[in-house]
């Protein structure tokens, strides 16, 4: 019963921020933009036309591509504390588990869109596992970074377990310069939210103008619904994932609001999801132009890991 409602409301708080994301992003343009809802309804509509299957594509696979993504973008928030709550499958999984899922939707989207057979999406295809080669390793350095600093403490498995980063928070266990290295690994994960998401400036996968979608531009009706749905689910999981990592504290630990405590560590979670995401995702996809993937790689390569190996030796030296 648990699993189904954090499902229904991980789908609901996803499409209901890709809309406010559209409505900010449209702002930021001088744009009045499409209603918040407008997800919603895209969804609904899509829904209800039929899926076009290309004549010379492997159709068992291109239509099993996105029943695999978001399942495993709604799976992966199981294993995540989403509004602050016990993970439903907290004594399943660890952090290594969520790295691994996280790849999943997006192995999910190169294999559908290899086997559309359209070149568009073939071209959509290897720039996608380019970009997800780029930024892997360094969010494998900073997940590993903070997962070393907690072992210190709490050696063994539990350093890996989301209780231990809810439950000891790992800001409370470095000192000055560790704290200026958390800081590079934030920024370092931040970054990568539009990289997940394949949002501007990382979306060459898709580049309307090169590629009309790419990756997606044989899907549609309930295939192509589909693939939203992963994509607000993925963006809930991925953003849990930093505040769990980073910011894991609860309205209740700081003020006492007795029977009223669940619904003010929901809302204070809300508020941290909201920041979050307006930061790595609204705010960069206007900020910045589309990369050549060439950019994209060099990007995560140079630039992102750096910062993240610089912050894992700000770590090593607080230790």
């Amino acid at each position: 019963l648990m699993a189904g409602i954090v499902v229904v409301l991980t789908i609901l708080f996803g499409m209901l921020f890709l809309g406010i994301d559209r409505k900010i992003a449209a702002r930021f343009q001088a744009r009045i933009g499409p209603p918040i809802v407008q997800p919603f309804r895209d969804f609904i509509k899509l829904l209800a036309k039929q899926a076009i299957i290309p004549e010379n594509a492997v159709k068992w696979l291109f239509s099993f591509a996105p029943i695999l993504a978001v399942a495993a973008s709604l799976l992966l928030v199981l294993y995540l504390p989403f509004l602050d709550m016990k993970p439903v499958l907290g004594g399943y999984g660890d952090i290594i588990v969520v790295l691994y899922l996280l790849l999943v939707p997006g192995i999910a989207m190169v294999v559908g869109g290899l086997a559309s057979s359209s070149k568009y999406a073939t071209i959509g295809a290897q720039r996608k596992m380019v970009t997800m080669m780029s930024y892997e390793l360094p969010l494998a350095t900073l997940v590993i970074a903070m997962v070393w600093r907690l072992s210190h403490v709490f050696p063994g498995e539990a350093a890996f377990s989301f209780s231990t980063f809810a439950n000891f928070p790992i800001i409370n266990n470095v000192g000055i310069i560790g704290v200026i290295g958390l800081m590079f690994l934030f920024i370092a994960i931040i970054i990568t939210i539009c990289g997940e998401l394949i949002k501007t400036p990382f979306d060459a996968p898709e580049a309307d103008t090169e590629l009309a979608e790419g990756l997606l531009v044989e899907y549609s009706g309930r295939n192509l619904a589909l693939f939203i749905l992963s994509d607000a689910a993925k963006l809930v999981a991925f953003v849990t994932l930093i505040i769990a990592l980073f910011f894991p504290y609860t309205l209740s630990s700081i003020i006492d609001l007795g029977m009223f405590n669940i619904i003010g560590n929901a809302i204070f979670f809300i508020l941290k999801f909201f920041i979050i995401a307006f930061v790595g995702l609204s705010f960069e996809r206007v900020a910045f132009a589309r990369l050549k993937i060439d950019q994209v790689a060099r990007f995560f390569w140079v630039y992102s890991l750096g910062i993240s190996l610089i912050g894992l030796l700000l770590i090593v030296i607080d230790t």
